[in-house]
């Protein structure tokens, strides 16, 4: 059976949320940790919590992965100190909701640049410099919404169906440097993500039923490191209509815009 400790774990958008929960649970079980996001007195905090509570050993590198310079720079650092890293769970990632055709196109590129290409820039330098010839992980956590798009969140469910796709394609790739790659894909998360997603609550309460917590997420993230995974889909329910929306499009459509519309 895998087991992470001692293992260096590199989280992104570790100062809250899924990141910080896989935080806490990767330190109970002896990680050594770093910790990225873009707050450093969050990270700090998260810090000391691992340490407080397990006695973890934990390195805050605050980080904007859309900053290309930024992580080149923090990638050179991790190489000449640790060497190697063998989980990386790229979790940095927002949202945003609205009609389409009254989005601002900054917001859409802003979107992108964090949770796509900011996704893909760290893992191509990390498998690069900090995997080659050991046994890896990396995951990747997407959405439910890059399998089933709703209403208002075109965007958003744009970015998560290309973070899909990117891991689909490199996990055959990085294979022959045997890394291993698992997509993440969770529904509806009661999080700080849904202040700026869904300021008014009124598409979390919609969905009540199928609202994870990030602890319920961070578990089943790390239980699925060192594992040939390809998916996580959570909740059972979110990769059943998945399933179904794939398979009868039409019934699908119908669901999405009766069950899911963001009003």
């Amino acid at each position: 059976m895998y087991s992470v400790k001692d293992k260096i774990v590199w989280i992104t958008g570790a100062s809250s949320g899924i990141g910080e929960e896989i935080a806490y649970g990767l330190a109970e079980k002896g990680a050594v940790l770093i910790l990225s996001a873009r707050r450093k007195e969050e990270l700090n905090r998260v810090k000391e919590n691992c340490i407080r509570r397990y006695n973890a050993q934990v390195i805050v590198c605050p980080l904007d992965v859309a900053n290309k310079t930024e992580v080149d720079r923090i990638v050179s650092i991790l190489n000449k100190r640790l060497g190697k890293i063998d989980v990386l769970i790229n979790s940095a990632g927002y949202g945003h909701t609205g009609k389409f055709i009254d989005f601002e196109f900054a917001d859409s590129e802003n979107m992108f640049d964090v949770n796509v290409l900011g996704l893909m820039h760290i893992t191509q330098k990390v498998a690069t410099k900090l995997m080659a010839n050991d046994p890896a992980h990396i995951i990747n956590i997407a959405s439910i919404a890059g399998k089933i798009a709703t209403p208002k969140s075109a965007v958003y469910s744009a970015t998560k169906s290309a973070v899909i796709g990117f891991s689909n394609a490199i996990r055959f790739e990085f294979k022959k440097q045997n890394i291993r790659v698992t997509t993440v894909n969770p529904g509806p998360v009661d999080t700080v993500f849904f202040d700026a997603f869904d300021p008014d609550g009124s598409y979390l309460k919609k969905v009540k039923p199928f609202v994870l917590t990030p602890k319920e997420v961070a578990a089943r993230t790390i239980d699925a490191i060192g594992k040939n995974k390809r998916e996580v889909n959570i909740p059972k329910t979110m990769e059943v209509s998945s399933r179904f929306y794939a398979l009868f499009p039409s019934v699908g459509d119908f669901l999405v815009e009766h069950v899911f519309d963001k009003k």
